[in-house]
């Protein structure tokens, strides 16, 4: 047994000494009410069930995991929420949901350890929860035909949202990146957007192409602006302030349910699993639609190109070795 002393930290002192870290290490102050509001939900949680457990060396694994069984099956969907009635929803969170904050605690916990404040760290022998792949987060050829159709052109918010849909679809970007998105961004003689990483989700900078198609339709959009504000962002609302990534993720919404898209939840975010499958169907090789895309492992880009069935079977039609020598023979 260690013959270390290691301080008591009392729950809210070790939330502080994370954060103070975190921040040493440069973490956005968006990632800050992130870990603020998730560790927030935990020590709720562990106050009404563990109500003489007030320091952080007295978390335990089992504790840990009977929340996650408590996320999972017994906690309501938006409570607490302004503006959702939580007594209408289902019970139990999403994995996504629940992963996301386990990745939170994971993330404490270990910064705790190494700066040797804990001697047990009770999430080594916590797991992220398996989730089912979802196949039917992207968008289809029709559904965009028909979502393209109905922001109406002659006004300007809905040429702006027209301009952002080709967007997203032409260049994968991340909605904070396209919101966050300036003139001076865009090289319109090489038709390449460059990131600076500020607003990037890995703070990575990189180039991404655009078509020029969707390079016209930008130009048309900042001269637009140019007629009306002072703001060098491209996208804004109709008094000229920047858009925020809230705002147009409703919008999408909005054209979606108007042209008749349903049982799909569509974001930006969506957009860019869209943009991701359909580069790779088109042709597009793994390490370059990587590299456009921003991601640091491969591993994370799957997730964003998974096909279905109709695709699969497309995908087998075209390349099968009996297929491609059968019509080779001319047949048999």
């Amino acid at each position: 047994m260690s013959s270390k002393k290691y301080p008591i930290l009392p729950l809210q002192e070790a939330l502080n000494i994370v954060i103070a870290g975190k921040k040493a290490e440069g973490i956005r102050e968006r990632t800050v009410t992130d870990y603020i509001k998730t560790w927030g939900y935990f020590t709720e949680w562990m106050l009404n069930n563990y109500e003489n457990v007030q320091t952080i060396d007295q978390i335990t694994t089992e504790m840990i995991r009977n929340y996650v069984n408590y996320l999972k099956y017994d906690a309501v969907r938006y409570t607490g929420h302004k503006f959702i009635d939580s007594s209408k929803q289902s019970i139990g969170l999403k994995e996504t949901t629940i992963n996301i904050r386990l990745r939170v605690y994971r993330s404490m916990f270990n910064h705790l350890e190494r700066e040797e404040l804990i001697e047990v760290n009770p999430m080594d022998k916590v797991r992220q929860l398996k989730q089912d792949i979802d196949l039917t987060n992207c968008l289809s050829d029709t559904d965009v035909k028909a979502i393209l159709q109905q922001p109406n052109q002659r006004n300007y918010v809905g040429f702006r949202d027209f301009v952002a849909i080709n967007l997203l679809l032409d260049s994968g970007l991340r909605i904070s990146e396209l919101v966050n998105l300036k003139a001076a961004d865009i090289d319109f003689s090489t038709r390449f957007i460059t990131l600076n990483g500020v607003h990037n989700k890995n703070r990575r900078p990189r180039i991404v192409p655009i078509s020029a198609y969707v390079m016209k339709l930008i130009l048309h959009l900042i001269t637009e602006n140019e007629k009306h504000f002072r703001v060098d962002r491209i996208f804004l609302s109709t008094y000229g302030e920047p858009l925020a990534a809230n705002q147009l993720n409703k919008r999408l919404k909005y054209h979606a349910e108007q042209a008749g898209v349903e049982k799909k939840k569509v974001t930006a975010h969506v957009y860019r699993h869209t943009w991701a499958k359909n580069m790779i169907l088109n042709g597009c090789d793994a390490f370059t639609l990587q590299k456009m895309g921003g991601w640091t492992d491969i591993r994370t880009m799957r997730r964003y190109i998974q096909m279905d069935i109709s695709d699969m079977r497309s995908r087998h039609d075209e390349f099968s070795p009996i297929n491609n020598l059968r019509k080779r023979k001319g047949g048999v």
